[in-house]
């Protein structure tokens, strides 16, 4: 079969389409052929060896969602069957034409839904609900989702709305972007790359603030965040797209007024709360089939082309997700 990997760290250049056996699978595994591949920003930050949580070891094939059809189970695997159509979620290995990947991260597709579309099914989806969660979003109140164009971002702009928040402000980084955010119902569209964007954000919330915040963006900005926070606000953030791995201070002065701040981290909500994640993976499923949240694809990228695929994000001019078909 047909996989990318990367041997050492830097441009898109460095990934390089290889030969290799399909993977085995064990007992307690499922083996699919792949049909669309997700691309995330952390692929682009662990290629270029600067995820903030650490570079990978070499050579590297990207973790990411996968969505195809079984062609092979396990042993001790019920409840799905080969010639199923599924999403994995967070694959090891992904960018190639067979994945496999333990049946517990193995999630049945609703009928209808692309393989393409599917993909943000995986973890990317389930980010966008779980970060909703973990902000304990009520009805009535004010969000505002940073980088709101991308694959996590354009997924909670549309969860905050079906969810019942009353205003959603989402940030974004050119015209189109903008407009793209307004397309999936954000009341408000401001541009992130002008030195005035919180004083716009606060215009466009009100004098009290915003109650939740989900930013990805990390860097000088989060710290802009939390002074946009109404009283009672949250800010759960969840990456640092941005590019800066090193967070600013936090003045404690600036969480008087009861505003929150905390991580998020999928794996340990995983461990800590599994009741609470397999509710979020119902709600989003629930939101995707019912029409509520709708899944952009912003552009097919032929698997050999991967490269193309990484440059299209970190020239950040994709909206949506971008994925890879073998």
């Amino acid at each position: 079969m047909r996989i990318v990997r990367h041997h050492e760290y830097g441009p898109s250049r460095v990934l390089r389409t290889e030969q290799a056996e399909p993977p085995a699978h064990g007992p307690e595994d499922v083996l699919v052929r792949a049909a669309a591949i997700g691309v995330d920003h952390a692929d682009v930050q662990r290629r270029l060896g600067t995820f903030p949580l650490g570079a990978p070891p070499l050579p590297y094939c990207p973790s990411t969602d996968v969505a195809g059809t079984v062609v092979g189970i396990g042993d001790r695997v019920t409840g799905i069957e080969p010639g199923q159509r599924v999403v994995v979620w967070q694959a090891r290995d992904a960018y190639a034409e067979f994945v496999a990947a333990p049946a517990a991260r193995v999630l049945a597709l609703p009928d209808g839904l692309g393989f393409a579309e599917a993909t943000l099914l995986g973890s990317t989806g389930r980010v966008a609900v779980h970060l909703l969660q973990t902000a304990r979003l009520t009805a009535g109140e004010t969000v505002l989702v940073r980088a709101g164009a991308g694959a996590i971002g354009h997924i909670a702009v549309q969860a905050a709305r079906a969810l019942g928040a009353e205003r959603v402000i989402a940030t974004a980084g050119s015209p189109r972007k903008l407009d793209f955010v307004r397309s999936l119902g954000a009341d408000a569209a401001v541009d992130h790359t002008r030195p005035d964007w919180p004083a716009r954000v606060r215009e466009a919330a009100g004098a009290e603030g915003v109650d939740v915040i989900l930013d990805g963006v990390g860097g000088p900005q989060l710290l802009d965040g939390v002074r946009l926070l109404a009283p009672y606000g949250r800010l759960v953030c969840y990456g640092a797209s941005g590019g800066d791995s090193e967070q600013p201070a936090l003045p404690l002065m600036d969480l008087m007024g009861m505003r929150q701040v905390t991580g998020f981290s999928m794996a340990t909500m995983a461990r800590g709360a599994p009741a609470l994640v397999e509710e979020g993976v119902r709600l989003l499923v629930r939101l995707v089939t019912d029409g509520s949240v709708r899944p952009v694809i912003h552009e097919r990228v032929p698997l050999d082309e991967a490269a193309r695929a990484h440059d299209l994000l970190e020239q950040r001019v994709s909206m949506g997700r971008v994925v890879l078909v073998p």
